[in-house]
């Protein structure tokens, strides 16, 4: 498929673009700051005052720094967010998820925690999390994985509940095969598509919720520069007349990265799915 081999593609260049890129061009954002000249500038200004390169090809923000390398140091920023709270939350999701579907015990107490948080919407417990820690890149990983793994943990339930029951995995019960390989060996394998699909929207999910929650100003601090905090500070060129690159930037970008994600996501859960390979 064409569709999924150039999303695949995007993908690696974008990611190694976010982590190479930054790391060759030790990005300043403070670099031009007492630079007034420096300051707002579109692609044609910032080449006419800087020379034309990779810095000046998107212009420059409010402080002076180069777009193009803020958007990318941002990316990577994001990126790495992303993929730690998939990691956390995934890990825990599916191990707590298969125990709480295999114990009565784990399950009733599991349940009545589930319908307790499950009522307090997600983006407001991340809000409160980064309101009472200090703004940072962990505080932001811990207030989406505080609670971000119990609807990864019920919906393995749900899905462990389904098979369990299933004929030989009764008879292997029946023949003393302990639980924890019962579930590596029987049940996990036959849920390896759906664990992906859900790796598919959990990833870009992180993204958006990390550029909403500093849009409207829980962001992970001043010297933390993701795409949300981009955002957040190129908002108020849009009341300014003229370029408008420094705010379309992050937003351009973070659409194509979740989209993209998403996409390569989607495409990884059909392929390990053996319905579609009969």
């Amino acid at each position: 498929n064409k569709l999924n081999i150039f999303a695949l593609a995007l993908l690696a260049i974008v990611i190694a673009f976010a982590y190479i890129y930054p790391q060759v061009t030790h990005y300043d954002p403070m670099a031009n700051i007492m630079d007034a000249s420096a300051k707002h500038l579109s692609p044609k200004q910032a080449i006419d005052k800087f020379g034309l390169s990779t810095h000046t090809i998107l212009g420059t923000g409010a402080a002076g720094q180069s777009t193009f390398d803020a958007v990318w140091y941002g990316s990577q920023i994001s990126l790495s967010l992303a993929f730690i709270c998939a990691a956390i939350n995934m890990t825990i999701g599916i191990l707590l998820g298969a125990v709480w579907g295999f114990s009565k015990k784990v399950d009733m107490f599991m349940t009545m925690v589930y319908q307790i948080i499950a009522n307090v919407p997600g983006i407001l417990v991340m809000a409160v999390m980064v309101m009472l820690f200090t703004a940072g890149f962990w505080t932001m990983v811990f207030a989406m994985t505080v609670t971000g793994w119990l609807g990864l943990a019920y919906f393995i339930r749900t899905q462990v509940l389904i098979i369990r029951d299933r004929e030989y995995n009764v008879a292997s019960r029946c023949l003393g095969t302990p639980i924890l390989r019962l579930t590596v060996k029987n049940i996990l394998p036959f849920m390896t598509s759906v664990i992906m699909l859900l790796l598919a929207e959990e990833v870009p999910s992180y993204i958006s919720y990390e550029v909403f929650l500093s849009y409207i100003g829980f962001s992970m601090g001043t010297k933390t520069i993701s795409l949300g905090r981009l955002i957040e500070m190129t908002q108020s060129s849009m009341l300014v007349p003229g370029w408008k690159l420094e705010f379309w930037s992050p937003v351009i970008l973070a659409s194509i990265i979740t989209l993209v994600l998403y996409l390569v996501g989607q495409n990884l859960g059909d392929a390990s799915d053996p319905r579609t390979h009969l």
